[in-house]
């Protein structure tokens, strides 16, 4: 469904009502990401990079390194800009 993410990554979506690759690549992996936060889940950095990965095609650990901190700051730009999750 989602490419190179698991199961507990993909249930953290689906709780967020992310269900489709197409939802995913139309939303981006930081609104993603922000939405799944928001839906009451606890995820870790590695679902960014996760979410980033699926969408791009890249293997996470190759998104980690060399797309974090493009990353991180546009996660932080689109928190302050909507409020942190809770």
């Amino acid at each position: 469904l989602f490419p190179g993410l698991g199961p507990k990554s993909t249930a953290m979506l689906q709780a967020a009502g992310i269900t489709t690759l197409a939802q995913l690549q139309a939303l981006g992996s930081v609104q993603a990401y922000i939405l799944v936060k928001r839906a009451g889940c606890k995820p870790s950095l590695n679902l960014l990079w996760g979410l980033e990965g699926a969408i791009t095609g890249e293997h996470w650990q190759k998104v980690a390194r060399h797309h974090r901190t493009s990353l991180l700051l546009a996660l932080d730009q689109a928190e302050r800009e909507s409020g942190p999750a809770p």
